[in-house]
């Protein structure tokens, strides 16, 4: 009877344990954290960079709707050249003329300039609710991306280790054919296994290239080093632990129903102003002029310079505007409905998402968990096994298709991990109070 090495019941894992350990050692310098990322991936986002651009627009746009408020000032010039000729005398006459003219004005009574000044610094609002909602974006991208690296090398780690381990029993079993204390079917089997593993090898090594690729698009550097999670892993819960709270919160916080209550308020206030379309408007108008030419009254005096200032008020009022005042007042109205109509869709859409992230967060939780005793009874089925086909009870492919469950759920729990960490990052969101601040409990939970 073949008796397999007692140096160690994981030889392969022993081994490979300590050549991740090695490797990690010796880049730890060059590892990034959560945070350092995130960070760079600020200076280099595209879709942030444009919100913070918009957000710019909206601040020059709210100081033109401002300018209706505020004095406003022209200067005019003109000169003049004119060749008159009197056929009854056969004479000619050149004359020049010369004007500057400085005009002002101030508005007393304008309301609709008033409304649109509202309407302006509304605006801002809505701009700094969407590079809100950008930031918040890029953090759980960000996260996701980096723990979809470390996703990928934990699955071609467990990859190799698997490959590592079906390679020894695939010896194991050639061995004991040899000497005639198993049949050829164990060997096959255990190198139909080390094919599959080798092909999944491959696939997981490409995975992990392109989860690479896309993190350092992302971050805008070349060969991103995520830092792995530390040992013990001990996931954060979520507080508060009522789903109704997040919920009631999302409805005040989240940048969406802030952009569709403002927006609802900014349809308002354009009723208000299509309204004022029937008021009148109040200015006060200064004039000061200064003008060098022939004088009309004395054909023979030579040019002369006149001076004229002027102060005063000027009204309008409108009285018919072929029912274009009515109609955009009705225009607006429905406008305002369907902005209503906008905010209530975004606070259900809100209201589901928050609740559709917290189930996801809090089932994830219960997964990671039962994974962790899967993993445990794994092990254990795998020393069974392992042991009973050293007495002779088991066979060659029991001991391979333990070795395969324990290394499917080690995957599985790791990406579980991962997804709750993210999960909680997108609960946040969803309750629109993800901060730059909630990634350092994350950051935490690296080496």
């Amino acid at each position: 009877m073949n008796v397999l090495p007692s140096v160690s019941r994981f030889p392969a894992l022993s081994r490979l344990s300590l050549a991740v350990a090695l490797v990690v050692g010796a880049s730890g310098a060059q590892a990034q954290s959560l945070v350092e990322l995130y960070d760079a991936a600020k200076g280099y986002d595209t879709t942030l960079q444009a919100a913070r651009a918009q957000y710019d627009a909206n601040l020059a746009k709210a100081e033109q709707a401002r300018a209706g408020l505020r004095p406003q000032a022209g200067l005019a010039a003109g000169a003049n050249a004119v060749n008159s000729r009197n056929d009854v005398t056969d004479t000619s006459r050149a004359t020049h003329s010369q004007n500057v003219t400085l005009s002002a004005s101030q508005p007393l009574y304008r309301p609709a300039n008033k409304i649109s000044d509202e309407q302006g610094q509304l605006s801002i609002e809505i701009a700094r609710a969407q590079l809100e909602a950008a930031e918040q974006d890029l953090m759980v991208r960000a996260a996701q991306a980096y723990f979809d690296v470390l996703a990928a090398q934990d699955t071609l780690t467990v990859v190799q280790a698997q490959k590592t381990a079906v390679s020894e029993q695939l010896a194991s079993a050639k061995r004991n054919f040899e000497v005639g204390t198993s049949t050829v079917t164990d060997s096959r089997e255990a190198q139909a296994r080390y094919d599959l593993v080798i092909a999944q090898e491959i696939a997981a090594s490409n995975d992990l290239r392109v989860k690479k690729l896309a993190l350092d698009q992302l971050v805008g550097r070349t060969g991103a080093s995520p830092k792995p999670l530390a040992a013990p892993v001990v996931l954060p819960d979520v507080r508060p632990t009522d789903v109704d709270a997040w919920v009631s919160e999302a409805q005040k916080q989240h940048p969406l129903v802030r952009q569709a209550q403002t927006a609802l308020d900014i349809a308002e206030l354009e009723t208000r102003k299509a309204q004022a379309g029937h008021k009148p408007t109040l200015d006060l108008v200064g004039q000061y002029q200064v003008a060098r030419g022939p004088s009309s009254n004395f054909p023979t005096v030579p040019n002369v310079r006149t001076n004229v200032a002027s102060i005063g008020l000027q009204f309008n009022l409108p009285l018919y505007a072929g029912s274009a005042i009515e109609n955009r007042v009705k225009e607006t109205v429905a406008l305002a409905e369907k902005a209503r109509a906008d905010r209530e869709t975004a606070q259900r859409n809100i209201a589901q998402a928050v609740r559709s992230a917290y189930y996801g967060v809090i089932s994830g939780a219960g997964q990671v968990k039962a994974l962790e005793a899967a993993e445990a009874s794994s092990q254990s089925a795998l020393d069974a096994n392992k042991l009973g086909y050293q007495v002779g009870v088991r066979i060659n492919i029991d001991v391979l298709n333990a070795q395969s469950q324990l290394f499917q759920t080690k995957r599985d729990l790791a990406v579980a991990r991962y997804n709750v960490l993210v999960g909680q990052l997108r609960l946040k969101q969803a309750g629109g109070v993800l901060k730059a601040e909630d990634l350092q409990p994350v950051n935490a939970l690296l080496k």
